[in-house]
């Protein structure tokens, strides 16, 4: 297994990767394209279909219980292969959790995300991808009503509740 990594060595790493040559913004670029491209085949940038998948009892949609089976099953085993690695590819050390306890902060945290998606039928990423196709209306409501309380949200959460 590898070493935790701490935050003081993942901010290193990230100025180091930021240094590097262009092929890494050029492999982030690609991994965000592959991420956003995987969003919209599946539907998750379509807010009624979450809100259909969230509806159990209602006119429950289950495919984006596929996809979600599916990002599973490659995590499966894409994972313990690429940690099998000394090093990864772009960056100087694996940048892994250090934390392994479920806490008051996850719970909560895991339970106001799963809110969030239901109230707005989008979470960060597919709204991020959906945004620039998106209305100026949709665009403005979701900056009001989703960005806006997130990003206070993790400023309150690094201020006042952050780890010592």
């Amino acid at each position: 297994m590898k070493e935790a990594v701490s935050e003081a060595q993942c901010e290193v790493a990230i100025q180091r990767f930021t240094a590097q040559p262009h092929w890494n913004v050029l492999a982030c670029f690609f991994a965000g394209t592959l991420f956003g491209v995987g969003l919209g085949l599946s539907g998750m940038v379509y807010p009624r279909k979450v809100v259909d998948f969230l509806d159990l009892f209602g006119a429950w949609d289950p495919s984006l219980a596929l996809v979600m089976g599916g990002a599973l099953c490659v995590t499966a085993i894409a994972y313990p292969l690429v940690l099998r690695c000394e090093q990864p590819r772009l960056v100087p050390k694996f940048a892994l959790p250090t934390l392994s306890q479920i806490d008051v902060r996850l719970v909560m945290g895991s339970a106001l995300f799963g809110i969030g998606w239901g109230l707005a039928g989008l979470c960060p990423g597919p709204a991020l991808a959906v945004l620039p196709f998106a209305g100026v209306d949709f665009a403005v409501s979701h900056w009001l009503f989703f960005f806006v309380p997130l990003l206070g949200s993790v400023y309150i959460m690094r201020r006042y509740f952050s780890p010592a």
